[in-house]
């Protein structure tokens, strides 16, 4: 078994969010649970028929882009001629493309059709523990192979102030086919900040959710960069673009 510990989604160098890439395991997905939950870090087991399996401490995931990141940087770093690979993804089988373009790395995929969640602004505001939150435009469900609800708030004053009810939202996703709330604001033109809150442990917010990026280009139709990570420590971000009807999502990684 070989492993590489990279950060990805750094804004600068030493920042990011940590991922292991392990190859080689022969390990079984409850081992690979394990593995995941003892390390405490987001886990991506990769197959030599290049298939990438996703692991949180504690949680299989169809899909985490941040540890897609790092498995492109280990396979192009090593194969320094290829233009792109392709890897699927285990539990969905979903072809996603990487690249490098200028050091940095891009993950290519397909917006999906995902139905909207019948729930309004006060059931938004109740579940992040806002009453009387004012939502800056209409909040809509978006994927790019994790679906997302996509929920703008006014600035990051409100952002950051925000405690949410963790197990109502994930109360609230299971029974709606959501993987957790992504609550965002926008800095300046095509620049935004945002926070994603899927895990029951306020502790394990995530430092950069590239899924989120891609879903918030998919759901504006067009690029922008992403800040995130404000509220773990780590200064993270995500440059997401759309081409030719498919997303890409990228940024830094290093080991």
């Amino acid at each position: 078994m070989h492993v590489h510990e990279l950060i990805c989604f750094g804004a600068h160098p030493g920042d990011g969010n940590p991922a292991l890439v392990i190859e080689d395991d022969g390990m079984a997905p409850a081992a690979r649970q394990a593995f995941a939950a003892a390390r405490n870090t987001t886990c991506v087991f990769l197959s030599r028929d290049r298939e990438v399996d996703y692991f949180y401490p504690h949680m299989r995931s169809p899909l985490c882009l941040h540890a897609t990141l790092a498995v492109a940087a280990v396979l192009l770093e090593r194969e320094q001629d290829a233009q792109a690979i392709t890897v699927r993804t285990a539990m969905k089988g979903q072809a996603l493309e990487l690249s490098r373009e200028d050091g940095r790395y891009f993950v290519k995929l397909a917006p999906q059709t995902v139905p909207q969640a019948a729930i309004g602004g006060d059931g938004i505001a109740a579940l992040l523990n806002a009453p009387g939150l004012v939502l800056a435009s209409r909040p809509r469900v978006a994927s790019v192979g994790s679906p997302k609800l996509l929920v703008e708030v006014e600035d990051a004053d409100t952002l950051y102030g925000l405690a949410p009810d963790l197990a109502g939202i994930a109360a609230w996703g299971k029974a709606n086919g959501v993987n957790g709330l992504y609550v965002y604001c926008r800095l300046e033109e095509g620049v935004y900040e945002g926070r994603n809150f899927n895990h029951l442990d306020a502790a394990l917010e995530d430092s950069a959710t590239g899924v989120a990026a891609g879903a918030l280009a998919a759901a504006l139709g067009h690029g922008l960069v992403l800040r995130q990570g404000r509220a773990t420590g780590r200064d993270c971000l995500i440059q997401a673009r759309v081409e030719d009807g498919a997303i890409l999502v990228g940024g830094a990684a290093e080991g």
